[in-house]
């Protein structure tokens, strides 16, 4: 009957999640806790994840963005999606999302910090407040989620945890101090972390996107800048969020259970270039 109601993109669609359930990457039976999901790369994401057969507990900082978000990814995948409105740069609110997740789902199999964001400014220009608040919403919060869940992930001996960092940890570009900071310390924490938790089968890794077509490079860049990023990737173009996604999956599957204390760069082949 699901095969009846539904239209040939929605059938295509379907066919590719029961093959990717009977695949090593198969999430089925895993649990997920995604931050900034509501959009971008996290909506990417949650999309692929509840795909491959997880449940989802999923959050952003707008209640009624997440909630729709939640609706529609349960109603298109039939996994349970709960979901949080949580500001994750409020020490608070990344305690009471720690907190409800393992209330709501008993256990969190796989932390993805996504929640991230930047406020390009020269380092004889940034100001105290906007430090603070890139430190604390693009590393602190990863630390104290993935503190709050690792106890269980021991416990059941398995556990996957992907920081999204950038390509701007690895090379930077003028203005973008706190940021390129935040997200080098994401890879130093995950390459530790990677060490402490190895004994108890939980991987540890970073995900560096490039020039991906989100909201926060479509905000800050100018149109010039947008066109001067791509011209300096191999592929000649943005990458999609679901791009992003793809990599992600591989990590937090069996399929990258060997792999831990890396990163990933999804840059569409920026890095490669000298000049």
């Amino acid at each position: 009957m699901g095969f009846v109601t539904r239209g040939k993109t929605q059938r295509a669609g379907f066919m590719r999640e029961i093959a990717m359930k009977d695949t090593i990457f198969s999430l089925a039976g895993r649990t997920a806790l995604i931050t900034g999901a509501s959009r971008g790369i996290g909506r990417a994401i949650a999309q692929v994840f509840a795909q491959a057969g997880a449940d989802l507990f999923i959050c952003s900082r707008t209640e009624e963005a997440i909630r729709k978000t939640a609706e529609e990814l349960s109603q298109s995948t039939g996994q349970r999606v709960e979901w949080l409105a949580a500001d994750v740069a409020r020490r608070e609110d990344t305690d009471r999302l720690a907190a409800e997740a393992l209330a709501r789902m008993g256990h969190i199999d796989i932390l993805i910090n996504n929640a991230g964001w930047n406020i390009p400014q020269a380092i004889d220009e940034i100001q105290d407040k906007d430090w603070d608040y890139l430190v604390e919403l693009n590393l602190t919060n990863a630390m104290r989620l993935t503190r709050a869940l690792v106890p269980k992930m021991k416990e059941r001996r398995w556990g996957r945890i992907i920081h999204m960092s950038s390509m701007m940890a690895l090379a930077s570009t003028a203005k973008r101090n706190a940021y390129s900071a935040t997200k080098a310390a994401l890879v130093g924490m995950a390459k530790a972390s990677a060490l402490d938790l190895g004994p108890f089968n939980i991987t540890v890794n970073c995900i560096a996107p490039g020039p991906i077509a989100t909201e926060m490079p479509m905000t800050l860049l100018s149109k010039e800048q947008q066109e001067q990023i791509v011209s300096r990737t191999a592929l000649g173009r943005w990458g999609q969020p679901e791009e992003v996604a793809w990599p992600t999956l591989l990590l937090a599957s069996e399929a990258g259970r060997y792999i831990t204390g890396q990163v990933i760069v999804v840059d569409g082949g920026c890095l490669a270039r000298i000049f």
